[in-house]
């Protein structure tokens, strides 16, 4: 069976009659839950990105089928390093589908991307345990800077441990300052202003 060429490659952008084939393309990277919640998710990603010029959602077609999709959003390195970088997110490619060119499209879109709103840098993430997607990012130039780490917060709070107000001084924790400055703040912007305006 002859392969169809690379060239019939084609990337556009995604529009709302893609919601269902970004959810499954997607399937691994978003949050649990019921499929209607997954799709509304899915929904709100591709409104955000059609309303924000600083975010694009694009999908990679395949012999006229859509075979893979990115969301690229501009940002910086970090938020104390403001180097403009465009980040890769979920890049994907059905698996049917992988070793066609769709993937370097996809990154192909980024770099566009990139230049288009002169980012001086482009970044992505891959799974920790995916050899293949690591490979794939290491041929193209991407090395690593730093290792994302995640963990339920309940668990972190075990782990750090130490009691929420200091016994010897009873000054307060952390987050008991945190909670008394995020009211602080809730209360200032219901207050009424002097033409009897609620402040924002």
């Amino acid at each position: 069976m002859a392969r169809t060429p690379r060239s019939a490659v084609v990337l556009r952008d995604a529009t709302p009659e893609d919601v269902a084939f970004l959810a499954e393309v997607w399937h691994a990277s978003l949050r649990r839950g019921e499929d209607a919640d997954r799709l509304r998710d899915v929904a709100a990603v591709l409104a955000r990105a059609e309303r924000l010029e600083e975010e694009r959602v694009m999908v990679a077609e395949h012999a006229g089928e859509p075979a893979g999709a990115v969301l690229l959003r501009l940002t910086t390195l970090s938020p104390v390093d403001l180097d403009p970088v465009v980040q890769v997110l979920v890049p994907t490619v059905l698996p049917h589908l992988r070793r066609h060119g769709v993937g370097r499209a996809l990154m192909e879109a980024a770099v566009v991307f990139a230049e288009e709103l002169d980012a001086g840098h482009v970044a992505t993430a891959a799974e920790a345990g995916s050899r293949e997607a690591n490979r794939f990012m290491a041929r193209l130039g991407f090395s690593q800077r730093a290792t994302y780490r995640t963990a339920p917060t309940a668990l972190v709070r075990s782990r750090v441990g130490g009691p929420r107000t200091d016994p010897a001084t009873g000054a307060r924790s952390i987050g008991s300052v945190l909670a008394a400055r995020r009211s602080l703040r809730r209360a200032q912007e219901q207050r009424p202003s002097p033409e009897g305006e609620p402040t924002r």
